[in-house]
């Protein structure tokens, strides 16, 4: 009868997975071993199973620190195996697992799957880098006070360019590291994808402020967009990366924003004085081209009001007559 063994470790991540045929297997750290254990807590000659015919046996080989179930503190002795089993050996743990052993049903495959393969195409993802690079640019040209030439410009846009890489690149290599595929590139298309999205509500933003009032309702309604396009961000970020259950891919998502937007929030909240004598306003300059509804020139403005200011007068006029 076939059997199947899984190293894994203490968080029931697989770290290696082999089928037999034969009749013996002898796991240990010596290299006589079926399979060899590199644990030094485990013994040269650590743990024996042997099929009777009918059943699996595994057998404890007189090591020094023992072979245990998982929830149990007995030395495995002559113990009949059922599928499923776990027995640590030292500080390592390795499952048995028969052919029969069901598996949980196949995740289906989502529809915009050929969505997130696109943004790892190179055309895609070198518009999405130079997109960003060079909002980045202008924003920083924009915020220095002084006139920079192009080659002034190019370092710190390079520099935040490779800044805003680290996310992607860290959440592939941790996905690597937790035996998932990387998937580097699609890691960091998605992310300068969003990462334009999110220059683009800044500015969006910023024109809604200088379109309406600082207490319009509209103002918070708008604030909400980086949030949600941070969400969809990491979403698809742990979609791409790991293979996580809808429920908890929402939670680590919703985890996420709380832990960066909110301790943000806070260590800003507790920066400010309770009394500053330098106040900002809350107010945005732009070229009147960025306005919702064009304004009236001077003439228009002084032509309405004086019309306005006769046909006030006139209606004065008359009330005094009755």
């Amino acid at each position: 009868m076939e059997i199947i063994i899984e190293e894994i470790s203490h968080g029931h991540k697989l770290l290696g997975r082999h089928k037999f045929a034969s009749s013996n297997i002898t796991i240990g750290r010596g290299y006589d071993n079926d399979i060899i254990i590199s644990d030094p807590h485990v013994c040269a000659d650590h743990l024996q199973l042997h099929f009777n015919g009918e059943h699996w046996l595994v057998n404890d080989q007189g090591s020094i620190n023992g072979s245990y179930l998982e929830d149990s503190k007995e030395n495995v002795i002559q113990h009949q195996v059922r599928s499923g089993d776990i027995i640590t050996i030292g500080k390592s743990q390795v499952r048995f697992v028969f052919p029969s052993h069901p598996v949980e049903v196949s995740i289906a495959i989502s529809p915009f799957e050929s969505l997130i393969n696109l943004a790892r195409h190179p055309v895609a993802l070198a518009l999405s880098m130079s997109l960003f690079a060079l909002i980045a640019g202008w924003i920083i040209n924009l915020n220095n006070a002084n006139e920079v030439s192009l080659t002034q410009m190019l370092v710190p846009t390079i520099g935040l360019t490779l800044g805003f890489a680290l996310w992607p690149a860290g959440i592939a290599l941790v996905s690597h590291l937790t035996k998932h595929d990387a998937r580097f590139w699609t890691q960091m298309g998605i992310s300068f994808i969003f990462f334009n999205l999110m220059w683009l509500s800044d500015i969006f933003e910023n024109i809604v402020h200088f379109n309406t009032s600082s207490n319009f309702s509209m103002v918070w309604t708008i604030s909400i967009i980086p949030l949600l396009l941070a969400f969809c961000l990491f979403w698809l970020n742990c979609y791409v990366g790991f293979h996580m259950t809808l429920r908890r891919r929402n939670l680590v998502s919703l985890s996420l924003i709380v832990l960066l937007f909110g301790g943000s929030f806070l260590i800003q909240m507790s920066k400010q004085p309770e009394f500053n004598p330098r106040p900002q306003f809350d107010t945005t300059i732009m070229s009147p081209a960025f306005l919702f509804a064009p304004s009236s020139n001077v003439e228009s403005f002084v032509s309405d009001s004086t019309k306005l200011f006769e046909k006030v007068s006139k209606q004065a006029e008359e009330d005094n007559k009755d």
